[in-house]
């Protein structure tokens, strides 16, 4: 073309025309006197991208160059984000996952990142150094079926607006700074995984609404590490035959240890250690047929240690720690586990064996008020199995008396 406005006419409407296939935003961070175009391979993936730059702008450390990879309109490519067809419209593309663990990455807050990706099924940012508290806008999220902030600096109460997410089956938030107490409807949610270990966690475990009668579906549950107090709750132990570990350990936890343990059958690993629990061990823990690890060390348990429980649980037992409690009787049952260094019962108050309290330390235990004792003692003879996973001849060997049902 000889006339230059025509040509120039031309040019424009060539770069102003769009790709069908494409979305196309202006990229602002851009530096230089001109402004990109910025072509999308869907909307979808325009409307968070400012979502991503934004975030982007608040990171204070990135130690492995994480965020130099967020540049362009190819999304799916940026360190960390994922793409997929949404269940919506198996034809669009999207932000599906977002994974940043182990990623250093310092800010002060989420609030408006995690919130803004509406098709978003997973969040992991285990490792992080991510403040603040979790925005209450993820409830709006209804793909969301993993959520993982563990290891990061959140502060506040218990995310409360996870309550209720019908597709969550994964909640990990172990490892920040959450305090308070955690509300009794997430116990009875179905969830398969719930990790709340290593926080501020204060007041009693909330019983599992509802009859006592429905059943949860968690495979995984720690309370470890926080400042729970006052009893085991009995409608836990009752309604979640399907765990495979439970830990307890290392909180306040007071009283005796309810018969309804025996109820965690699929139980692999029950940890219980470092309490102020007290009283005799319940028949009941010879229910636990796939038991490897029981950790009930110190406590404030006393008594014998059943024999019942050592001879029905020896075949798949690997550990049974018992140490630093008040013990008093190990029969020839359980002495068997100790020959095989299955059983712990050192700083115990066992007569002539080694490794025990001081005769003065135990007598002064048993001297003092009646608030170690438990107020209804033949409750630790109930059970509710039949030996189902005992062998005939092991079963005619000992069978102890079952109480009656209360």
């Amino acid at each position: 073309m000889k006339n230059p406005l025509l040509l120039a006419l031309f040019l424009v409407g060539t770069i102003a025309l769009p790709d069908r296939r494409t979305q196309e935003l202006t990229n602002d961070d851009l530096t230089g006197a001109s402004q990109a175009i910025l072509s999308f391979l869907d909307q979808r993936l325009a409307v968070v991208y400012p979502v991503i730059q934004r975030f982007k702008s608040l990171i204070t450390l990135d130690p492995y160059n994480v965020t130099k990879t967020w540049i362009g309109s190819d999304i799916c490519s940026y360190r960390g984000f994922h793409c997929d067809n949404p269940p919506d419209n198996t034809t669009a593309v999207t932000v599906a996952s977002i994974d940043f663990n182990g990623f250093q990455l310092s800010a002060p807050s989420i609030e408006g990142f995690i919130d803004q990706f509406p098709d978003l099924a997973l969040f992991h940012v285990n490792s992080n150094n991510f403040g603040g508290t979790v925005p209450s806008k993820i409830v709006n999220l209804r793909y969301l079926y993993e959520l993982d902030i563990s290891n990061n600096r959140f502060t506040g109460q218990f995310p409360t607006a996870v309550v209720g997410m019908s597709g969550l089956t994964f909640l990990d938030i172990r490892f920040n700074s959450f305090s308070g107490s955690i509300p009794p409807q997430i116990l009875g949610q179905n969830l398969e995984v719930l990790f709340i270990n290593d926080n501020g966690f204060t007041a009693s475990l909330p019983e599992i609404p509802g009859d006592g009668t429905s059943t949860t579906h968690i495979l995984f549950l720690t309370f470890a590490n926080n400042k729970f107090n006052g009893p085991l709750p009995r409608s836990i132990l009752r309604s979640m035959s399907t765990l495979t570990e439970v830990l307890f350990l290392n909180n306040d936890f007071t009283g005796c240890i309810p018969h309804e343990i025996g109820f965690l059958t699929g139980a692999s690993v029950i940890d219980i250690g470092g309490n102020k629990l007290t009283g005799p061990l319940p028949l009941s823990l010879m229910c636990l047929e796939k038991v490897e690890q029981l950790n009930f060390a110190g406590n404030l348990l006393f008594g014998a240690v059943p024999e019942a429980v050592c001879m029905l649980l020896r075949d798949n037992l690997v550990n049974l720690s018992l140490s630093n409690n008040y013990f008093t009787h190990v029969g020839p049952w359980c002495r068997g586990l100790l020959d095989r260094g299955v059983l712990d019962v050192s700083n115990n108050c066992i007569p002539f064996f080694p490794g025990q309290r001081s005769m003065q330390e135990c007598a002064e235990f048993f001297v003092k008020p009646k608030k170690y004792y438990c107020p209804h003692m033949w409750f630790h003879n109930f059970f509710s199995c039949r030996y189902s996973h005992v062998s005939s001849s092991s079963a005619s060997a000992f069978m102890p008396m079952v109480a009656p049902s209360p």
